[in-house]
């Protein structure tokens, strides 16, 4: 038999896309590798009505729901490659096995790779965040700390001083903040620090200082860092569809790739800011224009 739809991803694209799907009618089988980016986040935040909830328990209650819908399934493990076959789509599984689909919504997401600090990653979702809109509130007016190798840090900065002005910049020796930038944070109460960090100094989670290259140390009690974030699966890029240089797929407004039948939601659709509720909201709409789609091809020409 061939499904409808076949779901790349379940984190919170694909499960509102797979609800909007089940809802419509339609089949759908989600494909996910239980490796979710957020996996270390101990509470979710920004989501009207879940908000401070564990990711791992949204994605709980979203698959608890679909289970209401008999042509919603879900599976456990990882897509190795899809064809495009004559208008269909083979999905090959990793290990063997697969199946066809008609349309495809690839809503991976993306993986991170955490700057190479000693001590961050132990220190990383329960201290250590990389979005202040999402963990800010939580770490107002603490004594903050600022980690970036790329060229985003002085936005970073600037935002975080709304959270906390006692707040501490650091380049690790690498990142870029031009005299100016730095002048500018300076003038408003900010310390920067250029020299490369040695190590995150913390201990049951719980960041206690930076200790840097020279031998230097400063207290800190929280802060957030920039990782670098790759996409969570090739399988865009292998199927054909437009991109951009990091890799994102061009998308249309709902959701549309470049080749028929693929669609992309979520921060695999380069969807920003990257937050559960906006990936929801971009899953959403990938599944209406997914079953609008298959409504024309279905019914022919007028």
């Amino acid at each position: 038999m061939v499904i409808d739809c076949a779901i790349i991803g379940g984190g919170p694209a694909g499960l509102a896309a797979a609800l909007v799907l089940g809802r419509a009618r339609r089949s759908a089988l989600v494909v996910d590798d239980a490796r979710p980016r957020n996996a270390v986040t101990a509470a979710g935040h920004g989501y009207p009505t879940r908000d401070g909830v564990p990711p791992g328990e949204l994605r709980r209650l979203a698959r608890e729901e679909l289970a209401a819908y008999p042509g919603i399934r879900l599976r456990s493990g990882k897509v190795a490659a899809i064809e495009s076959r004559a208008g269909r789509f083979r999905v090959h599984l990793e290990g063997g096995g697969g199946f066809e689909a008609r349309t495809v919504l690839l809503a991976a997401g993306l993986k991170e790779q955490l700057p190479d600090i000693p001590g961050l990653r132990e220190l990383y979702g329960t201290s250590l965040f990389n979005c202040p809109y999402c963990d800010g509130w939580e770490l107002r007016d603490a004594s903050l700390v600022a980690i970036s190798t790329g060229g985003n840090l002085f936005q970073q900065a600037k935002q975080l001083l709304v959270w906390s002005r006692d707040l501490l910049v650091c380049t690790h020796g690498r990142g870029q903040l031009s005299p100016q930038q730095q002048q500018a944070l300076e003038a408003r109460g900010a310390r920067v620090a250029r020299a490369p960090i040695a190590a995150l100094e913390g201990s049951g989670g719980k960041l206690h200082a930076v200790r840097f290259a020279d031998g230097s140390r400063i207290a800190r009690s929280g802060g957030f860092v920039t990782p670098d974030a790759m996409l969570g699966t090739p399988l865009g890029a292998m199927l054909g569809c437009a991109h951009d240089a990091h890799g994102v797929l061009l998308v249309d407004g709902f959701g549309r790739t470049s080749v028929p039948g693929v669609y992309a939601a979520g921060d695999t659709a380069g969807m920003s800011p990257s937050q559960v509720v906006g990936a929801a909201a971009s899953g959403n709409r990938a599944a209406f224009s997914i079953g609008g789609d298959l409504a024309e091809a279905d019914f022919g020409p007028a």
